[in-house]
């Protein structure tokens, strides 16, 4: 009758394990779908090798440039701020150097006993088991658990530290993704839009870049007086009096939620409300023409005192339009196509120096919080009739 109840026991114990087990792997798994970022991941990671392996304290370092950095610790305070100002050699002279050393698991069931292990930090254990982080064969890291007392370690703690650490490879090569992806969209974000950028590499980039419509706000801009400089400027200053242009377009677009869809010498256009929602496009658009203005008169004066005489016309309607990828095979565009940038465009034509002119649409938009005055019907090139067209004074 004893062994009966012995064995339940045992049997009891070995089911508390699987589950003790399975609630860790579970957090682990948790935290890397919470997304939010790479340490909590590794923090539980550490925590779950520690708790389950009955040891004192864990370790997660990373390689890099041939030396281990710790990048994750549970335990002893004291040895966690020396190994987080000291990383670690590869080699054999710690639990972590030598499990890069031997690309395998490393067990040392007593340090005292370990006339290899020459650590100089401090030591407050004897038992220590190291553990590989492998990613596709690529040595990227090592996870080591330690106990105060020379108590060795199991074959199934050994196992259970194999599966942390397959867990850590799996968060770090998400990581690894995450940041490629990062990076990539930061580059393409030196070449188009951000908001594009951001479309290119999201889920339903490929059905939007493919062609949609969409109610957007389109605003075109261009110098008056840039002709009549083309024609007597050196081609350096005229590339610098564009590259300051630009920039400061440039920076200012952004921030009011613009997409800007290219720049053509001194004309570019911007629009609003897509592949992104902007609330209140139309308004959104006329406060990046004030801004404009604003910044560029500063410009324009630098520029006049060297006897350039350039001014800003700025257009701005709303109305349908059909988006997406244009272009050809190694080279696209994402246009926006239709009469509103067409509207657009000829508004900023008719536009003087410091003007902004807005049609039909966008004024309904805005009157309430927009200083406006009538300019009357305008003839404009494309157009069989006259268009109404309001001047942009500033806002209520």
């Amino acid at each position: 009758m004893a062994g009966v109840d012995a064995e339940h026991a045992e049997l009891a114990r070995t089911v508390e394990d699987l589950r003790e087990q399975q609630r860790a792997i579970g957090a682990v798994l948790r935290a890397v779908a919470r997304a939010a970022g790479l340490q909590p991941v590794l923090d539980e990671v550490v925590e779950a090798c520690r708790r389950l392996c009955s040891a004192d304290n864990g370790a997660l370092w990373l390689l890099e440039d041939g030396v281990l950095h710790s990048v994750a610790h549970q335990g002893e305070p004291e040895g966690a701020e020396y190994d987080a100002q000291h990383a670690h050699a590869v080699d054999r002279t710690t639990a972590a150097g030598r499990t890069v050393v031997v690309r395998g698991p490393v067990h040392i069931p007593d340090i005292l006993a370990d006339p290899e292990y020459g650590y100089p930090g401090p030591r407050a254990y004897r038992a220590m088991l190291g553990m590989p982080i492998l990613v596709e064969d690529e040595l990227i890291g090592v996870v080591v658990v330690v106990r105060r007392e020379p108590q060795p370690f199991t074959d199934e703690h050994i196992a259970l530290l194999g599966t942390f650490a397959d867990q850590a490879a799996i968060a770090l090569r998400n990581a690894r993704l995450m940041e490629s992806v990062e990076r990539h969209r930061t580059e393409l974000s030196r070449f188009v839009s951000p908001q594009v950028a951001e479309l290119i590499t999201s889920k339903n980039g490929e059905q939007l870049l493919a062609g949609h419509r969409a109610y957007v706000s389109c605003l075109f801009c261009d110098l008056r007086g840039f002709t009549a400089f083309v024609e007597t400027a050196a081609p350096e200053e005229l590339f610098d009096v564009l590259r300051q242009y630009h920039t400061v377009l440039g920076k200012l677009i952004p921030n009011h939620d613009g997409t800007l869809e290219h720049f053509a010498g001194d004309g570019l256009l911007v629009f609003f409300n897509d592949p992104l929602p902007v609330e209140h496009h139309e308004l959104q658009a006329i406060r990046l023409a004030l801004a404009a203005q604003e910044a560029f008169a500063e410009l324009a004066d630098g520029w006049r005192r060297r006897g350039t005489e350039l001014g800003l016309g700025i257009g701005i309607e709303a109305g349908y339009a059909t988006l997406g990828r244009i272009g050809f095979e190694g080279r696209h565009d994402y246009a926006a196509l239709g009469p509103v940038t067409n509207l657009a465009s000829r508004l900023s034509t008719h536009a003087t120096a410091g003007q902004i002119l807005i049609g039909q649409r966008v004024f309904a938009a805005v009157d309430e919080t927009v200083k406006t005055t009538s300019v009357g019907s305008l003839d404009l090139k494309g157009f069989a009739r006259p268009v109404a067209a309001y001047e942009v004074h500033g806002l209520r």
